[in-house]
């Protein structure tokens, strides 16, 4: 049997896993094991790890292929498998992406194949502000009455990310045609099936979703409001607050997470991410 122990951090969302030092391999057991709560439980944290670069790709690949984000120039110099997230300034320089996104979401949901999940490792953070806030979206759903359950398994969402750029990054250079060609609007099922433990979850974000198919822009914003205000309640919410040596893995199939306000002006916060890639989201009615 593994050697580790999970103790739940929040009632439908979260554990701690206890006993597990990242610095070695992790057996095969253990592994499987973790794989089965990251479904069950959507966001694992492991405390305590002192561990360099290569130890975290090395266990990141563990759950998967990684994934090589397309800034590289926030990737941490010669391990491009690791996207650092920091507002520290050398050099005249962020040294890592800056800002985070204030609201929920799940990692590249806007693309064909969604990325899994992250494993996220805190080297500093400030004494207040900077969590990080993760939400079931399994928990949610099995929460949903059953003709809403219903009417949702038949519909898909159309992500368009150059329609949210557009209206929401105006400050921002425009989109070249090679950029919009490379993110085109997808659809993908409302709600989807986790390959692991085969349990529902709705796939919804408040960033990205233009539209249900079949229904216009206004009509379906207004839905998807409304899901994600139920979803958001605090039943189905944990929110981390971070010490160094934390690592965080999260599950992008059955969760979403947003970043916290900090003051980034007068403290310092460094992350090392490394992202694991996914595969297309599904829908499986149960037998």
């Amino acid at each position: 049997m593994p050697g580790i122990e999970f103790a739940n951090l929040a009632p439908n969302i979260g554990a701690e896993v206890r006993g597990l030092d990242l610095s070695r391999p992790v057996a095969a057991a253990e592994m499987a094991a973790l794989e089965r709560a990251l479904a069950d439980r959507a966001v694992l944290l492991i405390r305590g790890q002192d561990i360099t670069p290569e130890q975290h790709i090395a266990f990141s690949r563990q759950l998967g292929p990684l994934e090589d984000h397309v800034l590289s120039n926030f990737c941490l110099p010669g391990h491009k498998e690791i996207f650092v997230v920091s507002n520290i300034i050398e050099n005249g320089k962020h040294i890592g992406a800056f800002g985070g996104s204030k609201q929920y979401h799940s990692d590249l949901a806007y693309l064909d194949e969604p990325s899994l999940g992250s494993v996220f490792h805190c080297l500093e953070c400030p004494e207040e502000g900077g969590e990080t806030s993760f939400v079931s979206m399994s928990a949610a759903y099995a929460a949903l009455p059953e003709e809403r359950k219903r009417w949702l398994q038949d519909k898909k969402a159309v992500f368009d990310y150059v329609w949210h750029y557009e209206r929401t990054h105006r400050d921002r250079p425009a989109l070249t045609d090679e950029q919009k060609a490379k993110v085109p609007p997808i659809a993908h099922p409302v709600v989807r099936t986790h390959p692991v433990n085969g349990v529902p979850s709705l796939f919804l974000t408040e960033i990205w979703i233009r539209r249900f198919e079949g229904m216009d822009d206004a009509e379906s914003q207004k839905i998807v409001a409304d899901l994600l205000a139920f979803a958001t309640g605090p039943e189905f919410i944990y929110v981390h607050k971070w010490s160094p040596g934390d690592i965080l893995i999260w599950d992008n199939r059955n969760s979403m997470h947003k970043a916290c306000p900090f003051d980034e002006t007068g403290t310092r916060r460094r992350m090392h991410r490394t992202t694991v890639t996914g595969t297309r989201p599904y829908f499986e009615a149960a037998a």
